[in-house]
């Protein structure tokens, strides 16, 4: 498990890139339940960091391609390849993420 940021560093309903290990990675906030996926958009490369969130998922900046923060998930094209799931465990004030 990596040190990623401080639980205050990522409000509710945000995400945020970070780069682990030389993973990208997107941590998401969601209901106080905080999630970690590839921070990179499976079909162009585009860092989602810079996308934006819509309910529980992310929107990538270039083509839309929306994905689940929780599960990885593509959930409309023209991405077809989900992105990789990272654990991720909380401990006082730090988020950590098994990379």
């Amino acid at each position: 498990m990596v040190s990623a940021m401080k639980v205050s560093d990522l409000p509710e309903g945000s995400i945020s890139a970070v780069d682990l290990k030389g993973t990208h990675i997107l941590l998401a906030n969601l209901g106080g339940e905080v999630s970690a996926v590839s921070g990179t958009c499976t079909h162009e490369e585009t860092d989602l960091g810079l996308g934006f969130v819509l309910e529980n998922r992310v929107i990538c900046p270039l083509h839309l391609s929306q994905f689940d923060l929780k599960t990885g998930q593509v959930m409309n094209p023209p991405a077809t390849v989900p992105l990789q799931r990272f654990n991720v465990k909380i401990q006082g004030e730090t988020i950590f993420v098994e990379v």
